[in-house]
């Protein structure tokens, strides 16, 4: 499967309310690119789709996410990006939650681009589903390309895209997935998230942790105790060796044995 993001286009082909199409008789925006906006693609900006199956099984519904970083720095009060997709078989449609994001391009069930809503993205994300196509189909391709954009509302070089290409071929899906990319893979990880906890908000994980205290504590004191009563517990005057060692100094001397 191929998920293309992009943006407006001076054509008409492409706009803030979705692309699709043959843009600037270059042929189809999922599989020449946003070139309404640049003439080239900008691996500084990575395209991203995750879930993407090793093998699909007919009829199966993939759920899948697409996501764009780099280029033009998010203006959550503007626009931000946008996508525009394209499948050799099978079905394009939102997931659950993002069906006011994503529409069919035209109505072709083949090709899925954003909505107006959906090129407002705060984070340049969109769930979609792949209806895989019936038994027999052979391999699929998917296209994609994206248009990260500064939200000035003018398609120029200010705004960056990027595409891709991925086949799926048909067989056993094991449930494995895989993540495909374009970009120099330039992606600043997210910050981890710090996490504290109360020692005292814990119940039985505090009770826990005060019980293994204690317990190791008891064996300390155990053990300490074992050894003072092995050196001193055999005599009332400890002088420097054992009252068993004394006992056998006895024996030797009057030439007994043990």
């Amino acid at each position: 499967m191929c998920l293309v993001i992009a943006f407006v286009s001076s054509t008409g082909q492409g706009i803030h309310t979705g692309v699709g199409g043959d843009a600037n008789n270059q042929g189809e925006v999922a599989i020449a690119g946003c070139t309404c906006h640049a003439a080239d693609p900008d691996n500084s900006v990575t395209v991203i789709l995750e879930g993407v199956p090793f093998h699909y099984e007919a009829g199966v519904i993939y759920e899948l996410r697409i996501q764009l970083i780099g280029g033009p720095s998010i203006d959550d009060s503007s626009h931000t990006g946008g996508f525009a997709m394209k499948v050799s078989s099978g079905e394009l449609a939102g997931s659950q939650g993002f069906e006011n994001l994503v529409q069919n391009w035209e109505d072709d069930l083949s090709a899925l681009t954003h909505t107006d809503a959906g090129s407002k993205t705060i984070d340049r994300t969109w769930l979609i589903s792949w209806i895989s196509p019936q038994e027999g189909t052979g391999a699929v391709t998917m296209w994609l390309a994206g248009n990260s954009v500064n939200g000035d509302g003018i398609p120029s070089e200010l705004d960056r895209w990027n595409r891709l290409s991925t086949t799926i071929d048909e067989g056993t899906d094991n449930g494995k997935t895989k993540t495909v990319f374009s970009g120099n893979g330039d992606i600043e990880p997210p910050a981890p998230i710090e996490e504290h906890s109360d020692i005292h908000e814990m119940g039985a994980e505090l009770l826990a942790h005060w019980l293994g205290i204690f317990g190791f504590l008891m064996v300390t004191l155990v053990i300490i105790f074992c050894g003072v009563f092995l050196r001193y517990g055999f005599s009332r005057h400890y002088k420097g060796r054992s009252n068993l060692l004394k006992l056998r100094i006895k024996h030797l001397k009057r030439g007994d044995q043990f």
